[in-house]
């Protein structure tokens, strides 16, 4: 009995240790930042935030349209500069660096992120009244939001999700991550607020993002708001390389 109580607390303490690793270092399995890979003055905006700058790859052009995009967590969006500009050649572009990205100052977190996605809808719908909000992966997450706070003229959501907390329990069943998450990102209780047209697109294969997350995402808008589309034979990460992916976001534009 004495051998067995001693396995009992071993397997107690290594799911203890467990619990405090995920509590301490989740971020870093959450976010994960790169350098700038085009870091031209002329494609650079340095938007002030509380306690320093975070930078933004823009493409500036007159006129009332615009569009800021938020990327995945492991995303350098300054890769996205040419291909965007060559798709939305009448709107101006906004890609934002979270936190801790490409020379971004701080750390990433939900909150800190979402303060600086509201200021720079703010700086730049003060130029351009018609701005679409786009985000792909993680930057679903925060384009919701935003879209939900802000009047963003559309909403493109790209390989979106429902909650952080309901994919990251289905990936660690045996842990408490209701309790344990700190950026949830619930997608979902934003979704009914959205009155813009709004579109989401999944990729048939994504090995990250099940389809019944963004199932249940589509479920939470308003009737007629939103459309799914789904592109076939394509991955989590390959979405972009299919031949139909920029004609349904410019198609939504």
């Amino acid at each position: 009995m004495s051998r067995i109580l001693s396995i009992l607390a071993v397997l107690a303490a290594l799911y203890v240790a467990i619990c405090v690793a995920l509590l301490v270092f989740q971020r870093s399995l959450i976010y994960f930042p790169q350098p700038l890979s085009i870091s031209q003055p002329d494609t650079l905006l340095r938007l002030p935030v509380d306690d320093g700058e975070v930078l933004v790859s823009v493409r500036p052009h007159a006129g009332p349209n615009a569009l800021i995009y938020f990327g995945g967590n492991a995303e350098d969006v300054s890769l996205n500069l040419a291909e965007f500009s060559q798709a939305f050649p009448e709107h101006a572009l906004y890609l934002l660096h979270y936190r801790g990205f490409a020379g971004s100052a701080g750390s990433p977190s939900e909150e800190a992120i979402q303060r600086d996605a509201l200021a720079l809808f703010d700086r730049v719908h003060a130029a351009h009244p018609q701005t679409v909000v786009m985000g792909r992966s993680l930057g679903t997450g925060v384009a919701i939001r935003l879209a939900s706070q802000r009047p963003a003229s559309r909403l493109l959501l790209i390989t979106p999700f429902d909650s952080l907390q309901t994919i990251a329990a289905r990936q660690f069943p045996f842990l408490p991550i209701k309790w344990l998450l700190k950026d949830k990102f619930e997608s979902s209780t934003y979704a009914a607020r959205i009155k813009v047209p709004t579109l989401l697109i999944a990729a048939e294969q994504d090995e990250i993002i099940p389809r019944s997350s963004t199932e249940a995402l589509y479920r939470h808008f308003a009737p007629g708001v939103a459309t799914l589309k789904v592109i076939p034979d394509k991955g989590h990460n390959s979405i972009s390389e299919s031949p139909a992916y920029l004609p349904l976001l410019r198609a939504a534009m």
